[in-house]
């Protein structure tokens, strides 16, 4: 009856056919516990000397003859925690080889000026260099005025490097934007202003659109993926363009 369930904690058919036919009828000699369980007389040999060794049966001699008994039950459960105490022991290595090889792959939007928010946060999440292209300088929106700070000072206290590539207008509209502290920055070309802007940080490569110099769109949108393929091809991107840039500049008062 309960058969099934004792094989899935680790008991053969037979071992777990002799054991349930034991705690029904009691003590048994080997030729009985044959006839009662169904079980050929020579497996029932090996099975009993197999549940012996798991604490589950005992034996004993009456007047010559040997008799087996099973266990307390309970037994069962200290089984189930010696399983349990195995696993865990190996659980930590096992869980460190598997994150090394199945980095996690998403692909996440965020729609609102939350939204846009929880982009900056994964930035401090991730506590990994930026690289910016095609920048905006759109953290100069008027509604991330509080917001904005608070992140940058925590961003520097962190030391988290920034890399940007603007858009050829910042340097015109929004200024203000090149005194990031632990900031270096370069233009591009004027024929080559766009309105997305990418960036890359650790694992995320994130995709703004409908942007422009020192704002947001109405409704922001980023399209952020979370590869560490794909954030290591577009940061070889970035380090080429950033080569063909020529020489970078930097700067250090922050925009609070």
């Amino acid at each position: 009856m309960h058969s099934e369930i004792l094989e899935e904690i680790g008991l053969s058919p037979n071992e777990a056919k002799i054991y349930e036919t034991l705690v029904n009828i009691g003590a048994s000699s080997l030729n009985k516990l044959s006839t009662e369980s169904n079980v050929h007389r020579r497996n029932v040999y090996d099975s009993v000397d197999k549940l012996i060794k798991k604490g589950l049966v005992t034996e004993e001699f009456i007047s010559g003859t040997k008799f087996v008994r099973a266990i307390d039950p309970s037994r069962l459960l200290d089984i189930v925690r010696e399983k349990e105490a195995k696993v865990n022991s190996i659980l930590p290595a096992l869980e460190e080889r598997f994150k090394a090889r199945h980095i996690k792959e998403e692909a996440v939007i965020y729609r609102g000026i939350e939204g846009f928010k929880n982009y900056l946060k994964d930035i401090l999440e991730e506590d990994e260099p930026v690289y910016l292209l095609g920048a905006k300088a759109f953290w100069l929106d008027e509604r991330l005025k509080y917001f904005v700070p608070k992140f940058d000072n925590e961003r520097v206290k962190q030391g988290i490097h920034f890399k940007h590539i603007y858009d050829y207008e910042v340097k015109l509209m929004a200024p203000e934007i090149l005194d990031l502290r632990l900031n270096e920055y370069k233009f591009l070309p004027k024929e080559y202003s766009s309105a997305v802007a990418i960036d890359v940080f650790g694992d995320h490569v994130v995709t703004f659109y409908g942007v422009g110099p020192g704002h947001l769109a109405e409704e922001p949108v980023q399209f952020t993926v979370v590869s560490s393929k794909i954030a290591d091809g577009y940061r070889k991107y970035f380090d080429f363009m950033w080569k063909k840039l020529g020489k970078s500049m930097g700067g250090n008062r922050g925009i609070n």
